[in-house]
């Protein structure tokens, strides 16, 4: 296992006959994701480190289907991390197991059961030459699109090695697929329900007999190994369906969610955003791009079969922080630039592809975007608590802090006051942003 470990070399053994001296012992995929997972939690340490917000609901029913060995399917909308969350799986096996060396199919020492690595088995015995492969040599991915064919999953006929002289019903004639190439292993297919029903029935052996037959061979091959997969609901995704047979052996269905509190979207953002321009971005500008996601996806305007993506907030934030910085560099300043709330406007042209609107909300795409982040600015400054101050008081200090006051929380360094106050012939501070900002002049 090489969760949070530091990556060694590889064992120094070359033969059978090396490993059976070593004590190695084998271990099918799912008993070493278990044993490992187990040893983890055990721990105290993070089996999935990098998730947010799936803590207390998605993870925990992960860690059962994977203590079961059960495969998996993730249900979810655009954007809520399923494939990161897939891809977090490597960390949990070994960090380097063996193989017979040359296989296709990364046929165990100790259990070849391939055509070739069985008869190299009997004609070496003991000096049957071994590789190691590393963890995430064992992870294989497929992004399901309608032209992906039975030859890509589980395989075909090799026409160089027909050519080659050998005759057809030969078993090393044939090109693995990718399924049977991640044996061993663990093999995530995404988007599931974009594969043509009839390349979905290719997948029904794998998953319950753990075997694959190709064409007309008389060949049954056991493959071990963890499957995968991920789609959006079926309500949502009109472009396929996924069959039922293939439904049903999925051990276990997980549906995964958008952040659910304003923390973990901040821990999001900061998380994944990159940032590394230069810009700073100061933390009440984050919780602004929060807070604004939050109120796009729970917008009547928006159409919520469809999601409005982690991404979405990840963009908005690198946007503001490219802002600052083209900014900065057309003022010719030397100082380091910080993102201001004049860099929020930018974000609503820029984001409006991301959003999929109800049909009566045609041509307001901007008109909806622009007002749901002004809205939402205000809630981000924290209101007074001093007593006898008005409602319409807490108002005017909001207000304030759009106009380049000292009560802004973030004056002098990110107030939008500082921008453009130098650019005003008349010196007043109104922004300069456009319709869907005016309540805030």
């Amino acid at each position: 296992m090489h969760l949070d470990s530091q990556r060694q070399r590889p064992p120094a053994v070359a033969t059978l006959a090396e490993l059976r001296a070593s004590g190695h012992e084998y271990r099918g995929v799912r008993t070493e994701i278990r044993q490992n997972l187990l040893a983890v939690m055990r721990a105290g340490r993070d089996p999935f480190p990098g998730i947010v917000g799936f803590g207390q609901t998605v993870l925990p029913h992960l860690e059962r289907a994977l203590i079961a060995g059960h495969d998996v399917i993730m249900l979810g909308e655009r954007g809520q991390g399923k494939t990161r969350l897939i891809r977090t799986l490597v960390g949990l096996l070994d960090e380097w197991t063996p193989a017979v060396e040359g296989c296709e199919i990364n046929d165990h020492p100790y259990r070849p059961s391939c055509t070739r690595c069985r008869r190299l088995a009997a004609e070496l015995g003991g000096g049957l030459p071994v590789t190691w492969r590393q963890a995430s040599e064992r992870y294989g991915e497929k992004l399901a699109t309608p032209d992906t064919s039975v030859g890509d999953l589980i395989g075909d006929i090799d026409p160089v090695k027909v050519a080659e002289g050998r005759t057809l019903g030969d078993p090393e004639t044939i090109h693995f697929g990718l399924v049977p190439r991640t044996n061993r292993g663990i093999f995530s297919l995404n988007e599931l329900p974009d594969l043509a029903e009839r390349i979905q029935v290719s997948l029904l052996n794998v998953m319950e007999e753990r075997d694959i037959g190709i064409r007309g061979y008389a060949l049954r091959l056991p493959l071990d190994l963890l499957l995968v997969a991920s789609a959006n609901p079926e309500d949502y995704t009109n472009r396929g369906r996924i069959i039922t047979p293939l439904k049903d052996r999925f051990g276990a269905e997980i549906r995964t969610h958008y952040p659910l509190s304003l923390s973990d979207e901040l821990t999001l953002i900061r998380q994944e955003a990159e940032v590394a321009i230069g810009a700073e971005l100061p933390d009440h500008l984050i919780e602004v791009i929060a807070r604004f996601t939050r109120a796009v996806r729970e917008s009547p305007a928006v159409d919520a079969r469809s999601g409005v993506s982690a991404r979405f907030a990840i963009a908005a934030a690198e946007s503001a922080a490219a802002s600052a910085v083209r900014r900065t560099a057309l003022a010719g300043l030397a100082e380091p630039p910080v993102s201001r709330v004049c860099d929020l406007p930018v974000i609503v042209s820029t984001l409006r592809g991301k959003v999929e609107f109800e049909v009566s909300e045609e041509g307001r795409e901007d008109e909806v975007l622009g007002g749901l982040a002004a809205l939402t600015c205000p809630a981000c400054w924290p209101s007074s608590t001093r007593a006898g101050r008005s409602s319409r008081a807490n108002w005017s200090r909001r207000r304030n802090c759009w106009r380049g006051s000292a009560t802004c929380p973030g004056w002098p360094r990110s107030c939008p006051g500082l921008a453009w106050t130098a650019a005003s012939p008349s010196g007043t501070r109104r922004p300069p942003w456009s319709s869907p900002w005016k309540g805030f002049t």
